[in-house]
């Protein structure tokens, strides 16, 4: 409260608001810092025990490289998992165990190489299957002839597993998918939604009801909230946040403000209580300004005085867009640069492009400085064949920062690390954290969501793929049924409306 300010009436509310994030003390980290138990280089996280390079994630032990993981253990280069155990480079896995380099896999064992899968055992190289044991890309085998048949493909040889990789892709790409992801939902438009009802154009959302324009909400649950990004926890009623959750009510235009104590809150960041308008890092206070205190009718009258200057005196940006109350945060008063936050990774930027749009170019040097003692070209093709003095050395990643992955130009193999990769018979990974998290997220579609048509073209289509013919309800006939979806049109993706996708893999 120290550094609370008057209102100055005769300057934009932004301009006094920027004023204030310059003078106040910001945390190093935004975490529940109590709940973390050697996790020191963990953000956007709570109740993690032995755990490194772990984002936007929960309740996780002895994970590593991983974001949106929750209640985990023992996972490691995982985007978006939930419930998993001793996994490895995947994205949307659910109830796994022993899953590697696979994506949207739920309820899974022993799956390698696979795609799309629900309630499968012992799978390699599999797509679109439910309910199976024991097949090899997409093959069915007996118990015995799998364990046989397996033998001839060694993951722990680094150039194996990319003949895997492309071999799989070959086999992803010849068969339909679905349109978006998703289980138990009703009335949804998005993609990754799960056990949603009545919500639209938004991704990666777990647990929510009447939301639209929500992204990366994974803890339960989510109520009545619009143009908000990342947590949830029992939040309701929340407009153009990023960063809350908790169980807190009636939030708008906040950013990193959470607890189930905190209501009514407008252009905040950092802080807890009820009733605050242009707060920074306040705790437990109620009826403040700029963070000063006022009484319960000082406030109300303050804050209608604000609200109506800001409609007449907006703040504009240096690129003249215009900010009136209603409007998130000026991008160019954010302390980030564009290149290194989230956005890049789903709209990439160059550095000019980031000053030409407006937003924040500062402070950002990509020049990485490390003595590069191991190229990654030569690092041993089998994990067998490393040696333990690999944990000392600094590997130079194979994109050697020229790829716009925020790439880090270096890194290590931790010790957890090593003797994962042997227990799980893994190859010692050739890129650095960021550029192994870029490749899992490019792999899948995007944010933006596209009307199509589903690409079911009947049972008499040339080259087509179309196994299941009588449970096709256009028969012969193209099918006419159409959606949204974030697969973009010019993608290799054979794309499948929900009927047409459940009857080809029933």
């Amino acid at each position: 409260m120290d550094y609370g300010a008057d209102y100055d009436f005769s300057r934009p509310f932004f301009t006094q608001y920027k004023e204030l994030l310059e003078r106040i003390p910001h945390p190093s980290r935004e975490t529940i810092e109590s709940t973390l138990v050697n996790s020191d280089y963990c953000n956007i996280a709570s109740y993690l025990k032995n755990s490194y390079l772990v984002f936007n994630s929960d309740y996780d032990e002895d994970c590593a490289y991983s974001s949106y993981l929750e209640r985990s253990s023992r996972c490691f280069d995982i985007t978006m998992g939930d419930l998993s155990e001793l996994c490895y480079e995947s994205h949307n896995i659910y109830k796994c165990n022993r899953v590697i380099f696979s994506d949207n896999c739920n309820e899974c064992v022993d799956v390698a190489f696979s795609k799309d899968c629900i309630a499968c055992e012992h799978c390699f190289g599999c797509v679109n299957l439910r309910n199976k044991q024991y097949h090899i890309f997409n093959q069915p085998f007996t118990k015995e002839g799998y364990f046989e048949e397996i033998k001839k493909y060694d993951p722990g040889s680094y150039k194996v597993r990319q003949e895997l990789t492309e071999r799989l892709g070959a086999l992803s790409r010849s068969l339909p998918k679905r349109y978006a992801h998703g289980l138990k939902n009703a009335e949804v438009k998005g993609d990754f939604i799960f056990n949603s009802k009545n919500v639209s154009e938004s991704y990666e959302v777990t647990d929510a009801q009447d939301c639209k324009y929500c992204h990366f909400l994974f803890i339960a649950s989510t109520k009545d909230a619009y143009d908000f990004t990342m947590w949830g926890g029992g939040a309701e009623r929340v407009y153009e946040c990023m960063g809350t959750g908790g169980g807190q009510s009636d939030i708008r235009f906040c950013y990193e403000c959470w607890s189930s104590d905190t209501r009514k809150l407008e252009y905040c960041m950092y802080s807890q209580g009820n009733d605050l308008f242009g707060c920074m890092g306040v705790r437990k206070k109620q009826y403040c300004i700029l963070n000063k205190q006022y009484s319960r009718e000082e406030y109300e009258a303050l804050r209608g005085r604000i609200v109506e200057q800001m409609r007449t005196m907006p703040y504009t940006d240096a690129k003249g867009n215009a900010y009136p109350y209603g409007e998130f945060f000026p991008s160019e008063i954010s302390p980030f640069n564009y290149r290194e936050t989230m956005a890049q990774m789903y709209f990439p930027l160059t550095q000019a492009e980031v000053v030409a749009q407006g937003f924040n170019g500062k402070h950002f040097d990509e020049t990485k400085q490390y003595d590069i003692r191991v190229s990654a070209d030569d690092l041993p093709d089998n994990i067998k064949d490393v040696r333990d003095s690999i944990t000392d050395e600094i590997i130079g990643c194979t994109h050697r920062g020229t790829c716009g992955e925020q790439c880090t130009t270096a890194f290590r193999v931790t010790p957890a690390e090593l003797e994962f990769y042997r227990r799980m018979n893994l190859p010692l990974p050739r890129l650095c954290p960021n550029c192994r998290h870029y490749a899992r997220v490019s792999d899948g579609p995007g944010l933006d969501f596209h009307a199509r048509r589903c690409m079911c073209s009947g049972e008499n289509s040339e080259g087509g793929h179309y196994r299941n013919h009588a449970a096709h309800l256009h028969g012969a006939a193209a099918c006419e049924n159409t959606f949204e979806t974030a697969y973009a049109p010019g993608r290799p993706e054979i794309v499948y409306c929900e009927q047409c996708y459940q009857a080809e893999t029933a």
